[in-house]
């Protein structure tokens, strides 16, 4: 068995790694490469491998970063079948079609042809194959197997089996326990293992269970706008689901919160359809009260018309948007008008990337550029990392502690080049098993 990384090792975003058996080639991932773009130049680039030579790709989670180039392997004459969970299939073709027209648009800025159209998200779906978690999958001489990986609704370890070793693909693990989302399983027994490492040299502050109340209350208390770049899958919902709960428990005051992200709403509307993946706090809290995202007040603003209105309501008022790394969409209309306004504030719920907006911002950057434009920062900045949906060094190290007996190599992948290093150097300290950072493109045989 040989395993080939093509994205996603080095750095956080473009996962694409390829399994090879017997003559058989596999892909799990296909992901764009993300960083002070949405989408960087090189996934324009062909594809490294003979499609044609391809059985099949299986998807851990719908994040773009791990979706994001499937269209384009489609378009480019990939001719077999995608796998996944269910929930992870309606997500990633939602994701998929929102992230065309940015494409477009970032495709007209490098001077390149488009990487796909709405027929190739379409042909894709048609190949897509769903699967629940542990049902056992054969192709050629490979055994795969979804096992829940606790970071999205419907996110997988993938665990392969082949000429009698097992791999274990981590995905991307969450940050367990968190609301809504089960929590992520446990593997005991395997041979290798390729793990995320998005915060592999750090650890999330203890969870402070009253920072999204607090920073509430200031913006109410400073009559400012609190504005919350949020990814659409995911942080969304259990932003949304805390606002409830701390508005209907009188914990802050009844505020105007916006839901400015058509694709988040139509997100959250999918969230509705898969409730059995749901853990069991959550189904009870739906038991009792119905709607877990219908915060009182809450305005979705589909249109864009309904998104400039935004404008006309007085703070103190919550905003949601966008991308979550301030990298495009409705968040960088209101980050143009409230960053300069030194009673508003930034809140930062997610993993900022290298060279992101959203990571200039949170490093201290006073001055910065919003569609050409030179915006300044005033703002109060706010990060609350312990709401990451990435489980942090200490739990990425406690989840391959039960599989240390077995495992003879650990690949350690989609993480900044630092945080890999720093978590492999940590599971050889702590478990003596032996641990790399592979670079792109880099073979080994298993």
């Amino acid at each position: 068995m040989k395993i080939t990384f093509y994205g996603g090792a080095g750095e956080v975003t473009g996962a694409n790694y390829m399994l090879e058996s017997g003559g058989v080639k596999i892909l799990i991932d296909c992901g764009l490469a993300q960083g002070g773009y949405f989408s960087e130049k090189e996934n324009w680039s062909p594809f490294k491998y003979n499609l044609k030579e391809i059985a099949a790709v299986f998807v851990t989670h719908a994040h773009i970063d791990h979706t994001g180039r499937l269209p384009k392997l489609i378009k480019d004459g990939y001719p077999n079948k995608v796998y996944s969970t269910p929930p992870t299939k309606d997500f990633a073709g939602m994701m998929l079609l929102d992230s065309e027209h940015l494409l477009i648009n970032e495709a007209e800025q490098h001077g390149l042809s488009v990487m796909y159209d709405v027929r190739d998200v379409e042909e894709l779906m048609a190949h897509w194959i769903v699967v629940p978690y542990h049902q056992q999958i054969d192709i050629g001489p490979f055994k795969i197997t979804f096992y829940n990986a606790g970071h999205i609704l419907g996110s997988s370890i993938i665990l392969i089996e082949a000429e009698g070793k097992k791999i274990a693909f981590s995905g991307d693990l969450g940050n367990s326990p968190a609301p809504i989302i089960q929590e992520k399983e446990i593997l005991e027994d395997a041979d290798y293992c390729v793990i995320e490492s998005a915060y592999g040299d750090r650890l999330h502050k203890e969870v402070q269970k009253g920072i999204i109340e607090d920073v509430i209350e200031d913006a109410v208390k400073n009559k400012g706008v609190l504005m919350i770049p949020a990814f659409a899958m995911e942080r969304t919902q259990k932003l949304l689901f805390e606002i409830n709960e701390l508005v209907r428990n009188g914990r802050v005051p009844n505020t105007p919160v916006f839901l400015d992200s058509p694709l988040a709403i139509k997100l959250t509307d999918i969230y509705k359809r898969y409730q059995d993946y749901f853990d069991e706090e959550t189904k009870e809290l739906l038991r009792k009260n119905g709607g877990l995202f219908d915060v009182p007040g809450l305005k979705k603003t589909l249109t864009t018309e309904e998104s400039k209105a935004i404008n006309n309501v007085k703070p103190p008022k919550i905003i949601i948007a966008g991308s979550g790394m301030s990298q495009g969409g409705r968040i960088l209309h209101h980050e143009k008008r409230y960053l300069p306004d030194p009673h508003s504030t930034i809140l930062f719920v997610g993993y900022q990337t290298k060279n992101s907006l959203g990571r200039r911002i949170l490093e201290g950057e006073k001055r910065v550029r919003i569609h050409g434009e030179d915006v300044s920062v005033r703002c109060h900045v706010v990060s609350a990392d312990e709401y990451s949906a990435h489980a942090d060094q200490k739990q990425l190290v406690g989840w391959i502690y039960p599989m240390r007996l077995t495992v003879k190599q650990v690949f350690v992948v989609q993480g900044e080049e630092g945080a890999s290093a720093a978590l492999a150097q940590k599971i050889i300290n702590e478990l003596a098993v032996k641990a790399v950072a592979p670079a792109n493109g880099a073979s080994y045989e298993l």
